[in-house]
């Protein structure tokens, strides 16, 4: 089995970069920096969502499936700087070449881990290969890379299942939900940067971690539907998920399980 790298990032405003590119004053207070970037945001487009440079990253959250195990991991504040958060997370795909999901991680996730690693100097050149060098086996990446959007390295479902079309875009939460599973627990990624105000870091890790597995588990459903699992296979792994979780001893694993029907756990 080639080990599948499903990922999802939580971001807040970037307040040291908005005050750097507006010198601001030192004596505005990080709730100030913020409020001026989303009034200028919402003064340019008619919304408060930054532009995707101006995101720190705070978490990423990933599950890793391979032939061995199972697993569900973060890289995330305090524990970790955000350079070190997007460098571990580029060197775990320079060490396995996984099969890269997400939802829309195109869009989003990985332009925005783009940005601020090269704005940290991060090293990523397996993830850059596009077959037109000599790295590894780099002939392979010329026709399936991480870069090009139809190319499947990396699976961005929404973009996929939308058929490259924003208009037919679905949220995860209501797809998660709509295939019996538990969707968003007790956040979203509006109240992220409130909950980090107020200090709540690992409320964030564990939205995200969820988050993730809403992701891997969706990811389930399409490999069965275009025929690489077939019912059993697909049950099979459906009920890892779940046994999983259930080894797990954190009050959002037991939550998420409390909300998951036995009927949609394989």
């Amino acid at each position: 089995m080639s080990p599948v790298l499903v990922f999802d990032i939580e971001t807040i405003p970037d307040v040291a970069g908005v005050r750097a590119l507006n010198a601001l004053p030192d004596e505005l207070t990080d709730y100030e920096v913020a409020e001026f970037a989303f009034q200028q945001r919402r003064a340019a487009s008619g919304g408060d969502f930054l532009q995707h440079h101006l995101h720190r990253v705070v978490t990423i959250s990933c599950v890793l499936r391979d032939q061995a195990q199972f697993r569900v991991f973060s890289l995330s504040e305090p524990d970790a700087g955000e350079a070190q958060i997007i460098q571990r997370f580029f060197d775990g795909i320079e060490r396995y070449t996984p099969q890269l999901v997400s939802w829309n991680g195109g869009g989003f996730d990985l332009p925005v881990l783009h940005y601020r690693g090269l704005i940290h100097g991060v090293s990523a050149p397996r993830y850059w290969d596009t077959g037109d060098g000599d790295y590894g086996d780099s002939r392979d990446f010329k026709w399936n890379n991480y870069i090009s959007r139809y190319h499947q390295r990396h699976l961005d479902l929404m973009d996929l299942l939308a058929l490259y079309q924003a208009r037919a875009n679905a949220p995860l939460d209501d797809m998660a939900k709509l295939m019996g599973y538990p969707g968003k627990l007790g956040m979203d990624g509006g109240a992220v940067w409130q909950a980090w105000q107020e200090g709540r870091a690992a409320e964030i890790r564990d939205y995200c971690e969820t988050d993730v597995v809403n992701t891997y588990l969706v990811y389930l459903g399409f490999q069965r539907m275009r025929g690489h699992l077939d019912a059993t296979a697909w049950a099979a792994e459906v009920a890892l998920v779940r046994e999983s979780l259930a080894r797990l001893d954190a009050p959002h694993w037991r939550q998420y399980l409390e909300a998951w029907p036995e009927s949609t756990a394989g």
